[in-house]
């Protein structure tokens, strides 16, 4: 029993398309050669080559350049196609050997003092992934162009895919001298007295206070915008802000920052967003491993 022929050995040499398909394309020899990054002579050779391999003209060579022949129009057709789908194929085999990109979107505060410093555990976990994280104070739904986004706020003000993943307890911090200075409040009132730091124009703080029994609707001077930079401003002594362990850990326990009150209350949530059209391996893979770690953080913040 006699084998088929082999498809390949029937197949022209791979220059000899690329030099017919550019020269059909461009109308020219001289452009196809620079296209390719090849001499004029050696283009007019594969096509040459090409055209005696199928037994007729495929081009028409005039002074000003050369035009398909219009069996050359039918097979320039088939050829460019056949190229480019060979070019599509490597490039799709290209982008699954690249390190995939994992984008985050993540309120500053946790994405500085938490995230930040444990994403290489999530990579040990993952070294191919490369990740991208954006600090963004606010957003009500995850972008477009972000895989997930994690925020800090009522779980009711985000619209699509929102899971709340901690409702950490809040409290006040300053400086250590900023407490020497001002003295722990014996009573909630006492808290009118002190430099207070504030993210927004007033709501945190008042709420936090109402939960401890003061019904005062306080108005920030100031909204700095930000828990980072109240933080940052509380540790150079300027006032008390309102945190969460998460935030202040590693500055409580080496003494940057001191809780004048063991007082906390459960004010908003971490909320995890996410993508109308779902989660991609990598966005799955983070958020198992965030669930875990925020898991984590918070049950060592209650380990006396």
């Amino acid at each position: 029993m006699s084998k088929s022929p082999d498809p390949a050995a029937r197949l022209p040499p791979l220059n000899a398309l690329r030099a017919f398909e550019a020269a059909g394309r461009l109308g020219s020899f001289v452009a196809a050669a620079q296209e390719l990054h090849v001499t004029h002579p050696a283009i007019g050779r594969h096509v040459r080559l090409l055209e005696e391999r199928v037994g007729q003209a495929l081009l028409e060579r005039h002074a000003r350049g050369v035009q398909l022949t219009p069996e050359g129009r039918r097979y320039h057709a088939q050829v460019s196609e056949a190229l480019a789908v060979l070019a599509a194929a490597t490039d799709e085999l290209c982008e699954r050997q690249q390190p995939a990109w994992l984008r985050l979107v993540v309120t500053p505060g946790l994405a500085t003092r938490w995230l930040q410093p444990r994403l290489a555990q999530f990579r040990q976990q993952h070294p191919t992934l490369r990740v991208s994280v954006e600090p963004q104070p606010w957003l009500t739904h995850c972008p477009a162009d972000a895989d997930l986004a994690l925020m800090y706020g009522d779980p009711g003000d985000f619209s699509g895919t929102a899971e709340v993943l901690l409702r950490p307890a809040i409290f006040p911090v300053c400086s250590p001298a900023c407490l020497a200075q001002h003295g722990a409040p014996q009573r909630t009132a006492d808290w009118l007295s002190w430099p207070l730091l504030h993210e927004d124009e007033g709501e945190w703080w008042s709420d936090w206070l109402r939960r401890s029994g003061l019904k005062r609707r306080l108005h920030s001077e100031v909204a700095y915008g930000s828990a980072e930079t109240v933080l940052q401003l509380a540790l150079q002594g300027q006032g008390a802000c309102l945190s969460n362990a998460l935030l202040v850990e590693s500055d409580l326990a080496q003494g940057k920052l001191v809780r004048p009150v063991a007082e906390a209350h459960t004010l908003q949530a971490y909320v995890l967003l996410q993508r109308p059209t779902g989660l991609s391996p990598a966005a799955q893979a983070f958020k198992a491993w965030l669930q875990e770690a925020l898991a984590s953080s918070a049950s060592a913040s209650l380990t006396p």
